[in-house]
């Protein structure tokens, strides 16, 4: 396995290979991995997430899955990337953690088989999908505010190739205590059938990112908190919470909300049955 990461050098964004705890660029530059300035380890022209996937997480929800997959998009004005800041604008509560694997497309893909999907993925990497729920009474369909504010995409550290998504553990902790403990081998859909089915009739360039779900126990977490999301022989990915500046703005659009859709989505339950959900820590 080689794990690629990109990083500010001279402040220039640059491709590095990771080499212990150094990062070394082409032209031979050295950098600590602990003192880099990391940038998302790739460019994508569009990240694209499942919504449920892992059953431990459906069984939270005490629902069943479709029969294929659904998705949303995130914009790339999302992304993020290792120690980056993720934002909870002021005014909003309700920022949930999801530890998540993506998918990194190498090749472009078109209409391909879920056993010719492999020949198209770059690699994998770490991500979080953090999702805002204080707007999903207005955003329930899109996901476009939940899921696509402002920082709530981080990714990487690094882009790994060559890495076997079989039989991982997939872990979230936040200020060190373990929150999300899930396997890929718990995903209902795996890394090819997602590739596939979205290559179907949306075309993947090189470093598109498809992310595959999180395991049970997304919950909301607060300023300055420390998030970090694991998996075996991806690393970990690290990022802090800290509060907006300024608060949402009341003069345009709606306001965010503390609905039994809200409340039940942000803290493990089904809001169509009315508050049955875990109790608040």
């Amino acid at each position: 396995m080689t794990e690629y990461r990109r990083v500010l050098l001279d402040g220039a964004a640059v491709q590095v290979v990771r080499e212990g705890d150094e990062l070394l660029a082409a032209d031979g530059r050295r950098v600590k991995t602990d003192r880099a300035q990391h940038l998302p380890p790739v460019v994508p022209s569009k990240v694209i997430a499942v919504h449920l996937n892992h059953r431990s997480r459906v069984a939270e929800f005490g629902t069943t899955l479709p029969p294929a997959p659904t998705y949303f998009l995130k914009p790339v004005s999302a992304l993020n990337s290792h120690r980056g800041a993720v934002v909870r604008p002021e005014g909003c509560h309700y920022l949930n953690y999801e530890g998540e694997i993506a998918v990194v497309i190498g090749r472009t893909c078109r209409d391909v088989s879920p056993a010719d999907a492999g020949d198209h993925i770059a690699g994998y990497t770490l991500a979080n999908d953090f999702g805002l729920h204080d707007f999903r009474d207005t955003d329930a369909g899109s996901m476009l505010r939940v899921k696509g504010s402002d920082t709530l995409c981080p990714l990487g550290p690094g882009l790994v190739t060559g890495w076997d998504f079989h039989g991982k553990y997939l872990r979230t902790y936040v200020n060190g205590a373990l929150v999300q403990d899930g396997s890929t081998d718990e995903m209902t859909w795996d890394m090819h059938y997602l590739v596939a089915d979205i290559a179907r009739t949306i075309t993947l360039h090189p470093g598109d990112v498809l992310l595959s779900g999180t395991p049970a126990n997304s919950r909301p977490v607060q300023p300055g908190d420390l998030v970090e999301v694991e998996a075996e022989g991806l690393g970990r990915l690290a990022n802090c919470i800290v509060s907006g500046p300024t608060a949402i703005r009341t003069d345009v659009g709606a306001r965010p909300t503390a609905s039994e859709e809200v409340l039940s989505t942000a803290l493990g339950g089904d809001w169509e049955f009315r508050g049955i959900r875990p109790p608040r820590r």
